[in-house]
């Protein structure tokens, strides 16, 4: 499967956008103990929720926050083990499940804003990229196809590359290409707005804005 592909914007950010919801910020002030949350004004609700969690402790914060997005994921025991590692590690790189790595840089940098720097600086990567396959204008762009096609342009030195080289070459099935990628956006055709971790893509990764290539799809 041929295709192009050109890099219109890569950037560090320190914030998804639209990750917590205005339902989330009213659940999370009541599990802080903040009853009258949903009479407040929406617009102010991000700003209780920062001033509330401060009110606690950080591993007692972080623990409220772990269990509310991952308890149906992590054990109560797991949880409580998390909430005093992620003051010092940045989980949302260093945790060995990778499927635990979205919701933690999202937690992470909450409990960061609430407490003014005290935990790490987890990134994100926000990419927008303009892609086409030759030969048919109607094929989706998938998160495995996203990044087959993103790591051609990639230094060999990427952890991506280093990590998933037989996924990305066809070799194995990318499984975990659904991980990697934490949000894939359809903007307009053939055009893409892709977050995903700084660990797996950032810009000093990139040695090539455009280029075009071939993707080899895993054969059972």
């Amino acid at each position: 499967m041929d295709f192009t592909l050109k890099i219109k914007d890569i950037k560090s950010i320190n914030e998804i956008i639209g990750y917590w919801t205005s339902e989330d910020y009213i659940h999370l002030l009541e599990d802080l103990d903040f009853l009258d949350a949903k009479n407040s004004n929406p617009t102010e609700l991000r700003e209780l929720l920062e001033m509330a969690i401060n009110d606690f402790e950080p591993h007692e914060a972080a623990e409220i926050l772990l269990r509310y997005r991952l308890q149906d994921k992590l054990s109560g025991g797991q949880i409580r083990n998390l909430s005093h590692e992620m003051e010092d590690d940045n989980e949302a790189e260093d945790n060995p499940d990778i499927d635990l790595h979205y919701p933690l840089f999202n937690i992470n940098q909450l409990l960061r804003k609430s407490y003014n720097g005290k935990f790490p600086n987890a990134k994100a990567t926000k990419m927008e990229i303009e892609v086409s396959f030759k030969g048919n204008a109607e094929i989706a762009l998938t998160k495995e196809l996203a990044l087959k096609s993103i790591s051609k342009g990639l230094s060999h030195k990427s952890p991506l590359i280093r990590l998933f080289e037989n996924q990305l070459n066809g070799k194995e099935r990318f499984r975990d290409a659904e991980k990697v990628i934490w949000e894939l956006h359809n903007n307009r055709q053939n055009e893409y707005t892709i977050i995903t971790s700084d660990y797996w893509i950032n810009k000093e990764d990139i040695i090539e804005y455009e280029f075009s290539g071939s993707i080899k799809q895993f054969d059972d």
